[in-house]
């Protein structure tokens, strides 16, 4: 037999995307007849909102009509309806020519990250994120600058400026607000206070909106482009309008980008998936908009179950604010964590013997820090009943980890 092809480089260099393993595992304890209780996938319970599934059962019954190709960039009745989502929630008039629709905000990044980066260009990202950012910039030959986060889990102009004065040749930065992992938020001060900083250094700002409408309390969402003629955002159905399956996102393009994004786009997707595009011109009837501020508030239900569970755990957790998104991110800290008994022999364990998925923060996490093996991630998408039962088995499970913490700590003193 002849050896077949070697994998290229770029992909042998790509980390797998960790919670898609996590979940693997929990589906397989499920298959298995074990009651699992998943809190490792942001992916929103509900489902699509009904006249969403409406409008797609619909269109099926007229395939020749309805999902044909479109224009690379979408549907020219659903940029329209986006670009009128940003005048009616952020009172800014954006041309309906810089919009985008692409498959899902992971079609999103790989069209602005090719249309904005070249191979070696540094790019920066914050220390605790989101994983696929630092995995396809990585496929796409990017150098990866990662910036240490504030004591509130934020990344901001004065973050930005000090990562500048160690590489002073970040090109790009992608940074989500509300994030992933943390749920923290920028205030429109500080996201103003970014966009000038990106704008003054000639940093190519990526701004991930795509949790915008799913926030807490009094903290006021805002969008780069009301700050920035240079910046690009991207969007998603996935999250607040709970379509995660039906692969839609968007970008709001500046000027300078949209003939590069038009040209990958028609090579690399030729369009978003059209009977997707169709269902998605309900997202913002009346109708749709009072089904997902009820999922909005089933969210903040789940988040309050979780912080008032690990309020009540002994040893001292700490956690990120969790302002907005569907996560909250704990650290162990170092009292609770050893380098043989980190967050993914934690979440291992408790899926193992209490089969709750938790997803470990080394997906989220600089790969240079041992912070990844202190911190995980709790998802509340899949509902209330889900969390509240997660919540009751991690109660049983804790006293056990201690325990363990406890006799490798004294096993070390033992051997020192």
């Amino acid at each position: 037999m002849t050896t077949p092809p070697a994998s290229s480089q770029r992909s042998a260099q790509v980390a797998s995307f960790k919670v898609m393993d996590v979940l693997q595992r929990a589906n397989e304890l499920q298959a298995a007849g074990y009651d699992v209780l998943h809190c490792e996938v942001g992916q929103p319970e509900t489902g699509a909102p009904h006249t969403v599934q409406q409008a797609a059962v619909e269109a099926l019954q007229h395939p020749h009509d309805n999902l044909g190709y479109t224009n690379a960039f979408g549907l020219s009745a659903l940029r329209s309806k986006v670009a009128e989502h940003y005048l009616h929630k952020y009172q800014m008039n954006v041309s309906m020519e810089r919009v985008v629709i692409t498959t899902g905000s992971s079609g999103g990044f790989l069209l602005a990250f090719t249309a904005c980066f070249d191979v070696g260009d540094a790019v920066a990202i914050a220390s605790s994120g989101y994983p696929c950012y630092r995995n396809i910039l990585q496929a796409l030959g990017c150098e990866l600058v990662h910036v240490p986060l504030n004591d509130d889990f934020q990344l901001t102009a004065n973050e930005l400026l000090a990562a500048l004065e160690k590489t002073p040749k970040i090109k790009g930065l992608i940074l989500s607000s509300p994030s992933n992992p943390t749920g923290a938020m920028l205030s429109p001060t500080q996201l103003q206070e970014l966009c000038q900083a990106c704008d003054q250094h000639q940093i190519q700002f990526l701004s991930d909106e795509i949790y915008h409408g799913i926030s807490y309390g009094s903290q006021k969402e805002a969008t780069a482009i009301q700050f920035s003629d240079k910046a690009v955002v991207l969007n998603s159905f996935s999250k607040y309008y709970s379509m995660s399956g039906w692969r839609l996102g968007w970008m709001v393009l500046p000027e300078h980008l949209i003939d590069a994004v038009n040209k990958l786009q028609q090579n690399m997707f030729i369009n978003a998936p059209t009977l997707s595009q169709t269902a998605a011109l309900q997202c913002w009837n009346p109708e749709t908009i009072q089904e997902l501020e009820g999922h909005v508030q089933k969210y903040h239900t789940s988040r309050q179950i979780i912080l008032q569970a690990l309020t009540k755990l002994p040893g001292k957790l700490h956690w990120a604010p969790a302002d907005g998104g569907f996560y909250v991110y704990v650290d162990l800290l170092d009292h609770l964590a050893l380098p043989q008994l980190g967050s993914t022999t934690f979440c291992s364990m408790f899926l193992e013997e209490h089969h709750v998925a938790f997803t470990p923060g080394i997906d989220f996490e600089d790969p240079s820090t041992d912070m990844g093996h202190r911190r995980f991630r709790i998802s509340y998408a899949g509902g209330i009943e889900t969390v509240r039962q997660a919540m009751e088995r991690l109660q049983q499970f804790w006293p056990s980890w201690l325990d363990r913490v406890e006799k490798a700590k004294e096993e070390e003193t033992n051997t020192a």
